[in-house]
């Protein structure tokens, strides 16, 4: 289907808005409303005889579809009432791809009043699947209600069992109710039937577990009133929960010849990497963007603008007379040697991820093949791309209000190719400064055929943008994370991550990029980035780190700015990486151990690879945080229960003493309840309760990421 742009909706004429009903009017007034049952009102569904309302998720009012993941229970919650005092109930209906009803759970009651209801559903594969909520009126739970009460104050006894006995019969007559089911039926109505027996003897009959649990199963259900369905999108699980490690192949293998001339890395040397980065407890290797680079404008060392003969330029300024995005640099390699590439990370259990920079270099082919996709300035020139006070003159960027249709189908030519060359993840570079619309399109259109394939939005912009391109499409985000360094920063973060916005949002915790050194990383050294890898790793499902994090590489070009010195962007950055092995001159100056033993942690403990589980607990110091993730246990796969207590030291510079005090309930337990704890960083273990000590020294151990094992 071709890109189009929508036209604006002509605004609806206006209508009766107030005043009184004359005599003449009453009677078609009566009759709209006796219709209401059948049609509902201004063109709405009908509101149902036992209403639902406020189902949930619901990403705008089920314009886009909430999101989940294979295996992921999604949270569901309704408000359900009826008139009157008889009992009500609520099911939650799962309905697969196929459009047969999967799962149909009984949704559990929230607080006395709130007429609120909730329940999880769990869909197993992926797909286009639909859930919705039918309430329904619960003709045993008012009987139960209403004979406990009057058998026991001797009022209307025969009449209440007789009631009781008739239902019961109805409910064993049901076809689909087990043998078993409907014989244990049959003996409670035959007691409460039974003159011999006295009439609480005969009530209890009707109210023993074997009742309760043959309706448990199949519930008597009238007056089914089902809420509108609504769309849920389910991905592979690579879409919630992964580890990123940022690779510039052109710094792999880059040296200096006999001639003193930079010599590039290539694909094919950088592949040496990819072992060291599975060590780490990596899945995804993302590559930034490994085509010709510009000579218009080419920026040198540290972002200068006067470059020598032999510097490469930045990898985003994309295109020259070599190829545009759907070339290979030559000092990389070739299209083969991409896919060697790609075939290499696959034998080790790594995808790749590849750069999706929409914007080019002045020189790229379709300036000069397609000036109409770019802005022209008064002078005929084209625009370059700011962003005050940043400039960035070896770019200029993509202007879709030309010709929408042929730069899109472009951009779907592109994408296409690299995803056949086995790329299955894209980062895309500020998605935000293209239309939502051109995005809603494309990622649609890969998905479609492709269904597996992900796209992260690198969208460090409004939240209104960074929320809108996750619920059009994008798989991930990238967050605030990389700015939020207090205690409260975090807390009031993830909190927000995990309400609401987790029905289509999944976030990407970064703690460095190429772009961001964060001036506490600038000034916290190995401490900081092992915290700051510690909280990535265990507050977001999704995390990522620029190479050279494990190195804790932290000085900036000056003072106050977020720009490394001497930035791979624009340079080549070769690493002795044989010095900081076992026995290297450097062993002692690299954070890889750790960084693999938090990435095996979270492959470990299935707690860590969802988003919605973080609940936060008291510290009495604000530079310790605490927080625990947990996942109950799941009868149908057999899976225990996982419970992770995570204790961080937010102060590089020195230990800290606290108290850590539980919200006991939210791990599962009592008040009173004690357990053993085993820091699976470092192995010790401790007997723990509500209120518990702890000391955390950066330098030898910032935090403490324990498993609850139960006394």
């Amino acid at each position: 289907m071709p890109f189009v742009q929508a036209s604006p909706t002509p605004a609806p004429a206006a209508g009766r808005t107030g005043g009184t009903t004359s005599a003449g009017e009453a009677g078609a007034l009566a009759s709209s409303l006796v219709s209401t049952y059948s049609t509902g009102s201004r063109g709405n569904p009908p509101i149902g005889r036992i209403p639902v309302l406020d189902v949930t998720p619901t990403v705008n009012g089920g314009r886009w579809p909430a999101k989940a993941v294979v295996g992921e229970a999604v949270p569901v919650t309704a408000t359900v009432f009826r008139e009157g005092h008889d009992a009500v109930a609520a099911s939650a209906v799962l309905i697969d791809p196929d459009g047969a009803r999967h799962t149909v759970v009984r949704m559990t009651p929230g607080p006395a009043g709130s007429d609120s209801w909730s329940a999880t559903l769990t869909p197993d594969r992926t797909g286009a699947w639909t859930y919705l909520v039918e309430g329904w009126s619960d003709p045993y739970g008012t009987w139960e209600h209403d004979a406990t009460i009057k058998v026991h104050a001797g009022v209307d006894v025969d009449l209440m069992l007789e009631e009781g006995a008739r239902l019961l019969e109805r409910a064993s007559a049901r076809p689909e109710v087990a043998p078993e089911a409907a014989y244990a039926l049959m003996d409670a109505v035959a007691a409460l039937r039974d003159p011999g027996l006295s009439p609480v003897e005969r009530l209890n009959a009707g109210l023993a577990p074997a009742v309760h649990a043959a309706l448990a199963v199949h519930p008597l259900r009238d007056l089914v009133s089902p809420s509108e369905p609504l769309r849920l999108e389910v991905q592979r699980e690579r879409a919630l929960f992964s580890a990123w490690y940022e690779l510039f192949p052109r710094s792999e293998g880059a040296h200096v010849d006999e001639a003193g001339n930079w010599v590039s890395g290539t694909l094919r040397q950088a592949e040496a990497r990819l072992p060291k980065i599975k060590e780490m407890g990596f899945d995804i290797v993302y590559l930034p963007p490994i085509h010709p680079i510009g000579r218009v404008n080419r920026k040198g060392p540290n972002n200068t603008l006067t470059p020598g003969p032999q510097d490469p330029g930045v990898p985003w300024a994309i295109g020259s007379d070599e190829g545009g995005h759907d070339a290979v640099h030559p000092g990389l390699g070739t299209i083969e040697d991409v896919d060697h590439f790609v075939a290499a990370a696959a034998d080790l259990g790594l995808e790749v991820a590849l750069d999706l920079a929409l914007q080019c270099a002045p020189d790229h082919p379709w300036a000069t093949e397609h000036p109409e996709w770019f802005t022209q300035r008064a002078d005929g020139t084209i625009a370059y791309a700011e962003n005050p006070p940043k400039k960035y003159q070896d770019i200029y960027p993509l202007n879709f209000d030309n010709d929408p249709v042929g730069l899109a189908e472009a951009v779907l030519d592109v994408v296409k190719l690299w995803i056949d060359h086995g790329i299955t993840v894209f980062r895309v570079d500020n998605p935000h400064t293209k239309p939502v619309a051109f995005w809603e399109w494309l990622l649609g259109e890969v998905n479609k055929k492709y269904p597996h394939v992900l796209f992260l939005a690198e969208a460090f912009t409004r939240p209104a943008m960074m929320h809108t391109l996750a619920k059009i499409g994008f798989h991930q985000s990238y967050t605030y994370f990389t700015w939020r360094t207090a205690k409260w920063e975090i807390t009031e973060y993830v909190e927000e991550l995990r309400g609401s916005s987790a029905d289509y949002m999944r976030p990407n915790f970064w703690p460095n990029t190429p772009d961001i050194l964060h001036e506490f990383l600038q000034y916290g050294g190995p401490p900081a980035f092992k915290l700051r890898a510690t909280l990535a790793a265990t507050l977001s499902p999704s995390w990522g780190m620029y190479s050279g994090y494990e190195l804790c590489e932290h000085v900036a070009v000056r003072g106050g700015s977020e720009e490394y010195l001497d930035s791979e962007k624009y340079q080549y950055r070769p690493r002795d990486w044989a010095s900081y092995e076992p026995g290297g001159d450097h062993e002692d100056r690299t954070i890889a151990p750790f960084i693999a033993s938090l990435n095996g942690i979270r492959r470990s403990h299935r707690a860590l690879h969802r988003l919605r589980n973080t609940v936060f607990h008291h510290c009495d110091d604000d530079q310790v945080i605490a927080y625990s993730r947990r996942l109950e246990s799941d009868p149908t796969t057999g899976e225990p229960e996982d419970v992770i207590i995570v204790v961080v030291n937010l102060d590089p510079h020195g230990p800290r003493e606290t108290g850590v005090h539980l919200n006991m309930p939210e791990l599962g337990m009592d008040w009173f309840d004690g357990f053993e704890v085993e820091d699976l960083l470092t192995g010790q273990r401790w007997p723990w309760q509500e209120h518990n000590y702890v000391r955390l020294d950066p330098f030898h151990s910032p935090a403490h990421v324990l498993s609850v094992r139960r006394n």
